[in-house]
Parts: C-alpha cells; structure tokens; sequence
C-alpha cells in the first residue's frame, strides 16, 4: 500500500448538510421543513413527552417508589479480589483506586465477605459486612472502620 492509496473507511467521513442555499442545492426554500405549521418555524416543535394534547404516557402510569436524596452509595468489593496482595499489605481507599481496583470510592468502600481470603492483610474500609471481618480475621488480618 501506498500512501496515494490510502482511503478512509466507508462512511466513516460525513457530510453536513447545508440547506437553505437556494433551489438548485434541492434543499433550498423551506429547506427540508415542508411548508408552514409548528415544525416549520424557528423554535418550533414539541417538548420531550408530548403527545398532541392526549395524556401523555408519564402522566397515565402510577408513580410509585421513592428516591432518598441522602442515599450513601459505596463502592463494593468482596474478598477475593483482596488475594492479589501480598501479604501484611495495608489496604485502604486510596491504595485500592491506586492499583485499579476501584475507579472512585463514591460515598466510601464496603468489604463484602463473597470468597476466600488467602492472605493476611490489614484492611481499612468505611463498611464491612460480619462475614467478611469474620473471614478477614480468620485469615490473621485486621479490620479498621475508617
């Protein structure tokens, strides 16, 4: 290959089309509108949900449920992602999102207890489940409540 025979992939390059540009262009005039009504003039159309004046769908089902505004969200890992340290390690939120473990610790870390813990390490989270100190004590570790 050469590099006059280089080509971009197909349909990789669009575009834009430009109306209103007179007649010829076939876009010109009412440039793809069609002629008057709401969607023909400027800052016409409808809002998001509308439906002509029928009730609208978000309108005709139950509202059910609430959101808490106050809701704290963690960051969840189980055990068995902890085995990859070695051992004696100190683990903490930071060291976590450090090694990829996590992407951002939100509102804090839970230790969840899903898996085996091979290994002793003292961890330091926001939460732990009971199974997951259990095991984490079992394994010659420390918990520590941040």
């Amino acid at each position: 290959m050469k590099l006059h025979e280089l080509r971009s992939a197909e349909g990789s390059r669009k575009v834009r089309k430009r109306v209103g540009r007179g007649i010829a262009t076939g876009n010109g005039k009412t440039a793809g509108r069609g002629h008057k009504g709401q969607k023909a003039r400027s800052g016409g159309g409808v809002r998001p949900g509308f439906e002509g004046g029928q009730n609208p769908l978000y309108r005709r089902l139950p509202k059910r449920g609430f959101t808490n505004p106050n809701r704290k969200e963690f960051a969840i890992i189980n055990l068995d992602t902890l085995n990859r340290f070695e051992a004696g390690t100190t683990v903490t939120p930071e060291f976590l999102k450090e090694k990829g473990v996590i992407k951002n610790a939100r509102d804090g870390v839970k230790i969840l207890g899903d898996g085996e813990l091979n290994v002793n390490l003292t961890v330091k989270a926001n939460k732990f489940s009971s199974a997951a100190v259990e095991k984490i004590e079992a394994a010659g570790g420390k918990t520590e409540v941040i």
